[in-house]
This record gives structure tokens, sequence and C-alpha cells, in this order.
């Protein structure tokens, strides 16, 4: 798919980091071929991650991110240290970018960084043009020079080597059949985008159609309707969470039912982590601090999911009083050791790397993980039944 078929979550995201003044923003400006970035002789230029999607081949569709230097000095310079640290968490490759023959101290700490993320990188010397003396690349080590653009095409060759396997999870196609009905329950509420759906169930009605299989979208008011108009039972009924409560009265148990924050969970890699996660919920004792995070940014409204919804109903299950923080965006905590659950959104806007890394970050600390969808079916009494599907389709693939 092309730059404008592809989500900016699927996107493949490529951050160049390194020092100040190791030419990280002109070795960007050479390689996406345009002034990208802002360039200069004096140290600190770059003081907040740039980023621009583009095509670049060979690799397609991608996210650049250009970095401020790691080495950057000052109560200042450690903010920016910290954005370059977060912008790590979204890279699928990394590009460590030096001016050096050999990597200097601060160049090594930033390099053992990118390795126990496990991100695969690339480490490109700069400056080829100043050197003396070339000594002999090793794997995943090149020579260039922004200057007169020598080696430009052997980094955009090596990074189409490094990039990520496509994946083998589709979001809803692997659980179904060509020529299948699939419905799709969308509320239109006062969260709904106005004029639009989100990227959820638009991924959803692509992936039906890819599968050669048919899409029927439906509102809660008219799904009862809708399944007496389909000839045959639906192979699968597809929920937004937050109608889980009013749909599961209404579909019979004979036809699945899941939502699209569980098959996101599955798509984005955490969803036998979002069982147990929610699952915990039963174990909070009163007073417990929730960190609830959403990945995107968008204006919180009177009914807003995150910071209404699921608390009322977190209560309501619970019959407990909770503290609840809240995260958005990019910015997520480093430590969450004060923190009894952490629940995330479906992590629709945010790249696999940044969803699992939050998740084992909580895991690691010991903070159960969940997502919205997961949490809010076992509040319902539904989360077995909602991960049906997927653990009949993991069944099958054994079988095979």
């Amino acid at each position: 798919m092309g730059l404008n078929d592809t989500p900016s979550s699927e996107r493949i995201q490529i951050g160049f980091f390194g020092l100040r003044n190791a030419g990280k923003s002109s070795l960007v400006n050479r390689i996406t071929n345009q002034e990208m970035s802002l360039v200069s002789d004096v140290k600190g230029t770059t003081t907040d991650p740039v980023k621009k999607s583009m095509e670049l081949l060979p690799l397609g569709p991608v996210t650049i991110i250009d970095t401020p230097g790691f080495d950057d000095e000052g109560e200042l310079g450690a903010l920016r240290v910290e954005r370059t640290k977060e912008a790590l968490a979204v890279c699928d490759i990394a590009v460590l970018v030096t001016e050096n023959d050999i990597l200097s101290e601060k160049e090594n700490e930033l390099k053992a960084i990118i390795e126990s993320r496990h991100i695969p990188f690339l480490t490109v010397h700069n400056k080829r043009d100043l050197f003396e003396d070339v000594k002999k690349p090793e794997e995943n080590e090149l020579y260039a020079s922004a200057r007169d653009g020598s080696g430009i095409e052997e980094i955009k060759n090596e990074l189409a080597k490094l990039s990520p396997k496509e994946k083998t999870v589709r979001f809803v196609a692997d659980l179904i059949d060509e020529g299948d009905t699939v419905v799709l329950v969308i509320p239109i509420d006062t969260s709904a985008p106005k004029g639009r759906i989100i990227l959820p169930q638009q991924q959803a009605i692509r992936d039906i159609l890819d599968a050669n299989a048919i899409s029927t979208v439906t509102g809660v008011e008219n799904l009862e309707k809708t399944l007496l108009l389909i000839k045959s039972p639906p192979a699968l009924v597809i929920t937004d969470s937050q109608a889980f409560a009013r749909v599961m009265d209404i579909v019979p148990e004979s036809i699945p039912l899941t939502s699209f924050s569980i098959l996101m969970a599955r798509y984005k890699g955490f969803l036998d982590q979002a069982v147990e996660g929610a699952k915990s919920i039963d174990s909070l004792k009163d007073g417990a601090h929730i960190l609830i995070s959403e990945g995107c940014t968008h204006h919180r409204q009177c009914e807003d999911i995150g910071t209404v919804k699921l608390p009322t109903m977190l209560r309501k299950y619970t019959q407990k009083q909770f503290e609840f923080e809240y995260s958005s965006g990019h910015s997520f905590p480093d430590d969450l050791s004060g923190y009894d659950l952490v629940i995330h959104c479906g992590g629709c806007m945010l790249n696999d790397n940044e969803v699992q890394l939050r998740m084992k970050r909580a895991l690691d600390q010991g903070v159960p993980f969940t997502n919205y969808g997961t949490s809010i079916a076992h509040m319902n009494g539904i989360l077995e039944r909602s991960i049906a599907p997927i653990k009949k389709m993991n069944l099958n693939k054994k079988d095979v």
C-alpha cells in the first residue's frame, strides 16, 4: 500500500539519533531529498523531534524522525534528551549518526540503550569526506557524507534490509472466511467523531472487504432489526466496547461476538496480557491507584470514555473508590510502581513497538496491564465469550 493507504501507526518508523552536530539533520535532508530539518553549525539546532511521513524507496511508506542531540546540556537540554528517548519508543529502525571513526563514550551509551530495546539499528559514520582514512565497516555500519551525498543510497538499501517483516496477524480477516457476513455495531453518540468513524472501525471494514467477505454496519438501535434482515446468521458481530452491555443482550449466544478494542489488542500483540490485567480488577483494593492511558490527544468531552465512563464503570463494578491518573499521546510514565493497574486504550494511533514497550514496562514493574475493551468485557461478564472467536481460530491453526 502507498503512503495515503497506510495508517500512521502502520508506517515504518525510522529515527536518527546521535550527538549534537553529528550531522543528523543534514543526513536526514539528504535521504529524504528535501529540507525536512533546519541545519546550522550551531550545536543543538534541533530542539524537538521532527517527523516527516513519506514514500522512501525501497522501503515504502515511512515516518522519518530527526531527534535532538543526545548530549544536550542544561535543564532544557535534559528535557530534549528525554524527548529523544521518547522517540526511541516508537522506532522500528534506529540510525546512530556519528562524525567520529570510533564511537565516543556518550555514543556508546546511546548505542547500549538502542540495543537494550532490541531495535534494529544502523551506525552511520557521517562526514566521510573529512576522514583521512576509512576503516572497513562492520556489519550494520556504513560511511557516508551528507555534504557530497556519498553513501546515501547504501544507507537506504541497508534500512530496507532492517525493515520489520510484514505482520501475519490481520485485524479481522483471519477470523472469517470468504463470503461471510460480519456485522459491525458502531454507536453514534456524543463521543463519536462528527462525520466520520474511528480508525479501528475503518480497519475492520477494509479488512473484511480484503477477505472478500460482507461488511454490514449498524447502530445499536437497529442491531436487532439488522440481524433479522440477514438471511443467514453472521459469522461474527464486532461492537464498540462501550455498547457491550446492550449488544450482548441482543446477539444470541450462538453468534460469535467481540469488540474492536479486543481485536486491536490482538493486532498489537498484547491480548493475553490484557485478559489477565482485566481479571486483576477483581482483586483491586479500595483506594487503589489506576493509570488510564490514551494513545491519542483528542479533545475530552463530557462523556469521554477514559476520564468519565471507565472510572464510573470501575466504581460501580467493584463498589470501591479509586485514585485515577491519566496520560495521553506519547507521554507515558517510566515509573509505574505507584500504580495498581494500567488501563490503556486500544493503541490504534500508536505503533506496535510503543504499545508493547508500555506493556513490558508495566509488567516488569509488577503492574497489571489491560485495555479499555478487555476490561469493559470483563466487567460485563462477557470476556470469555468475546475472546472465544480468537481462541477458536488459534485452535484451528494448531489442528492444521
